[in-house]
C-alpha cells in the first residue's frame, strides 16, 4: 500500500512540474527568434577629400532598406538587409545601387541599439556602416524606431567617405 501511495505521489509531482515548465516556457520569449522590419533611409551628408556633399544640394536620394534578424538571444542577433537606393536630379529618377548589409546586432536597455554591418553596394562601393538606433513606440505585435547609420565606404576609383543618415522604421 505505501509503494503504491509513493509511487501515485511521484507521478502527480512529475505532472505538476511538467504542466509549470510548460506555463513558463510560453511567458518567455523563444529563442532563437527571426524578426523582419522595412525602412526608410535619408542621407544627410556624405564627406570626403574633396569636401561635404549634402543630399539635397543637386539630387535627392533615398533609400529603403529591408531586413530579417535572427536573434540568438533578447540582446544578441545577425541582421540580413538589402537596401535598394533611388536617386532624383534633372536627368530623372532611377535605382542607383542595390546595398547587401549583413551585420550583427546588440540591444540595450530603455530601447537603444547598435548595428554593425558590412556593406557591399552594387555600384563596386564596399566598406561598413555603424548604426545606432531607438525604439520610440514598442506595441505588442510591431515597434517603430529612429536610426542614425553612419556609411563608411571605400573603392570603385572613388575617395573613402563617411556620411551620415536619418532612417524611420517598423519592425515585426
Amino acid at each position: 500500500m505505501s509503494e503504491v501511495f509513493i509511487m501515485r505521489v511521484f507521478i502527480i509531482i512529475l505532472i505538476i512540474s511538467g504542466i509549470k515548465s510548460r506555463i513558463q516556457a510560453q511567458t518567455k520569449a523563444m529563442y532563437p527568434k527571426v524578426t523582419a522590419y522595412f525602412s526608410i533611409t535619408h542621407p544627410i551628408g556624405n564627406w570626403n577629400k574633396e569636401g561635404m556633399k549634402y543630399n539635397f544640394e543637386n539630387n535627392y536620394t533615398i533609400i529603403f532598406p529591408v531586413g530579417l534578424n535572427l536573434m540568438k538571444s533578447e540582446r544578441f542577433g545577425f541582421s540580413f538587409e538589402l537596401s535598394p537606393a533611388i536617386r532624383s536630379d534633372s536627368d530623372g529618377t532611377k535605382v542607383t545601387s542595390v546595398l547587401f548589409h549583413p551585420g550583427v546586432l546588440f540591444r540595450f536597455d530603455r530601447g537603444f541599439g547598435m548595428v554593425g554591418r558590412l556593406a557591399f553596394e552594387s555600384n563596386g562601393r564596399f566598406g561598413f556602416t555603424p548604426v545606432l538606433n531607438k525604439v520610440i513606440i514598442k506595441k505588442t505585435t510591431h515597434n517603430y524606431w529612429l536610426a542614425a547609420p553612419f556609411p563608411v565606404r571605400f573603392g570603385n576609383n572613388q575617395p573613402a567617405s563617411v556620411g551620415v543618415g536619418m532612417q524611420f522604421g517598423i519592425g515585426f
